[in-house]
């Protein structure tokens, strides 16, 4: 069976990072092997959480994995606090990552035009180092902009998107993924882009950009922004990844997935923090 290792944290409450990760993984027939990054109670979207920063014990993982052999078919990267940590990642990729290794970076660094706290420049610059060593990387608009241009100029250029046309709108990000992909020659998903229709409905794009051209995969947008939809996004790519799959089917796959769950998240009128009702949609993802 294919493993990947899947370095992130542990959060409790908020059905995202590892405890999205693990289920999708296992069920699409591929060994889920985590490496907490921290654990916390909660995702950070709640009032209050209990957070324990394992980059102390990173090292420790490495080498005793390194001393049973264990070499994984795929590396995915999720949330990391700081450059600390970006770097027991980057020192992860070197010692597993071997030529046939599939890595998928989820570059998380802000979202809806600005920066989580946790974001500094320096850790920009780290998750390029891991972008340039990646696969297929998975960044919101936002995240986009940030490792392209940092922290000021990405301001700029979302505030020129948000008065953008649908057309000029869709071109904007298109040359955003050609960007994307020349600069860090990886395969680009941009996620979660909301696009303004003519007709004045709101849909939900996904930017496929790499060496074979560009595609977009959409849907309708229904409900809000809620907690660990991109950690199940990026699950379902990077064991679509190791199983030889296509960028494009495994993100058409993730969106008739996520549009699922959304909806009955929405019908349950679930707090966005707690996350989307996706249990009931795995049996779809099983290959």
């Amino acid at each position: 069976m294919k493993k990947i290792a899947i370095l992130n944290d542990l959060s409790g409450l908020g059905k995202c990072s590892l405890a999205a990760a693990i289920p999708v993984i296992s069920v699409m027939g591929v060994q889920a092997c985590p490496l907490p990054t921290a654990i916390l109670s909660a995702q950070t979207g709640f009032d209050s959480y209990y957070y324990d920063d394992y980059s102390a014990h990173i090292s420790e993982i490495m080498g005793e994995w390194d001393k049973m052999g264990f070499r994984p078919d795929g590396v995915y990267t999720g949330f990391l606090a700081g450059e600390t940590q970006a770097e027991r990642v980057l020192e992860f990729i070197l010692k597993f990552g071997k030529e046939n290794t599939k890595i998928l970076v989820d570059p998380i660094l802000g979202d809806n035009g600005e920066e989580y706290p946790m974001y500094t420049e320096g850790l920009c610059e780290k998750m390029r180092s891991l972008a340039k060593r990646a696969s297929v990387i998975t960044p919101n608009l936002t995240e986009a902009l940030l490792l392209l241009y940092g922290r000021e100029e990405a301001h700029r250029k979302w505030k020129e998107f948000g008065e953008m046309e649908e057309a000029g709108f869709r071109r904007a990000v298109e040359e955003t993924g050609t960007e994307l992909s020349r600069r860090f020659r990886t395969e680009s998903v941009v996620t979660g882009i909301d696009i303004l229709c003519a007709d004045g409905t709101v849909e939900i794009g996904n930017l496929i950009s790499g060496a074979l051209g560009q595609e977009w995969v959409t849907a309708p947008k229904e409900g809000g922004s809620y907690s660990g939809t991109g950690d199940l996004f990026a699950s379902v790519l990077c064991a679509g990844m190791v199983k030889g799959t296509a960028t494009a089917v495994s993100v058409k796959k993730a969106v008739r997935f996520l549009s699922k769950a959304i909806h009955d998240t929405v019908l349950e009128g679930t707090d966005r923090n707690e996350g989307v009702c996706f249990e009931n949609h795995l049996y779809e993802l099983h290959e």
